[in-house]
């Protein structure tokens, strides 16, 4: 069975799909603090089965003690983490708190258990402002823009660590660039809880009337059109790494016990390209203003994911319009239910 933490969120949730699809046997933890229990439901009107679910704080020790002692557990794949680059600033301790400990009390219960496979979700935030670009797994981690961003690169420091004190135990961190859009069937997708912190999702209820409109952070930065630019991943390719990432662990594929790929598409896009690129999907003229920069936020980074094509077995298969579509009805589907 393939312990998914964080599994009703946005990432997390996709990836238990595309891991039943694939026949693999999931139980969620997770506490729904940004997510909902009916996602739970939605996975299984997609794939026909649905996962075990267990609802609860990983950063409990006792209670996440108790889990892996009730559970007999083949890998982990750890999305469960708060996220948010602008929260982090505000809330450093809150982050500090939760991503660390919920991380330590899952090793050390891996530990305890014999449990020798992990898959972290990383982020590309560990890169900071890169002087070279793209980034390639061999970049230099430079200090963080944000505590988010520091809990990412303390986390894999850990791991590193933990895979030299025990050659059995077997990682894999995939460093996320920026996954948007939703599963075809609008069963699932971005659905944050109160104001969204990321863009897309402000995006689409902006244009569906949530929102009076988005605020763009900055248009003075060195890019194309002053406003940053980032590497932009469909959630569904995203997801279908994790897959491949947990085969290579569990088939013994693994080059060395610590490994990490860049997931992204390793194509470059402004916020208001993807502003213009929604526009283009819904046939609707948002309406945005410019303001400040966004403390936390770095100028430009974009992945060189060669690696992640050659070594991992793994490449990006969606455009940017498949992406802002997908996003856009998945907003529809919301509005519709609501209506209902």
């Amino acid at each position: 069975m393939i312990l998914v933490t964080g599994g009703a969120g946005y990432i997390g949730s996709h990836t238990v799909v595309e891991l039943q699809q694939q026949g693999y046997e999931v139980v969620i933890v997770d506490d729904l603090s940004n997510s909902h229990s009916n996602v739970i439901d939605n996975i299984e009107k997609i794939t026909g089965k649905k996962p075990k679910f267990a609802c609860f704080n990983l950063a409990d020790n006792a209670r996440t003690a108790a889990f892996f002692a009730e559970h007999t557990i083949e890998a982990v794949i750890h999305f469960a983490a708060h996220k948010y680059v602008g929260e982090s600033v505000r809330e450093p301790l809150r982050y500090y708190y939760n991503n660390f400990l919920s991380t330590l009390n899952i090793l050390q219960a891996m530990q305890k258990h014999g449990i020798l496979h992990f898959v972290f979700s990383s982020s590309c935030t560990v890169y900071g402002q890169a002087e070279v670009l793209p980034v390639t797994e061999q970049s230099p981690v430079k200090p963080a823009e944000c505590p988010y961003g520091n809990t990412k690169q303390v986390i894999e420091e850990i791991l590193r660590d933990i895979c030299l004190a025990d050659a059995y135990f077997q990682v894999i961190s995939l460093r996320y660039f920026n996954p948007i859009g939703a599963h075809d069937s609008a069963l699932i997708g971005e659905l944050p809880l109160g104001v969204p912190q990321n863009l897309v999702p402000y995006i689409t209820q902006t244009a569906i009337g949530i929102r009076d409109s988005l605020q763009v952070f900055g248009d003075d930065y060195n890019t194309n059109d002053g406003t940053c630019l980032r590497d932009y991943i469909h959630v569904v390719d995203l997801a279908k790494a994790h897959v491949v990432a947990l085969d290579r662990l569990l088939h013994g594929k693994m080059g060395n016990n610590y490994e990490t790929f860049n997931i992204g598409t390793g194509t470059p896009t402004s916020v208001l390209e993807i502003v213009h690129a929604f526009e283009k999907v819904s046939n609707k003229q948002l309406p945005y203003t410019i303001v400040g920069r966004r403390q936390g936020d770095v100028e430009k980074v974009w992945a060189d994911t060669t690696l992640a094509n050659t070594v991992l077995g793994w490449k990006a298969e969606k455009n940017l319009e498949e992406m802002m579509r997908s996003a856009w009805n998945w907003e529809l589907a919301l509005k519709e239910k609501i209506n209902l």
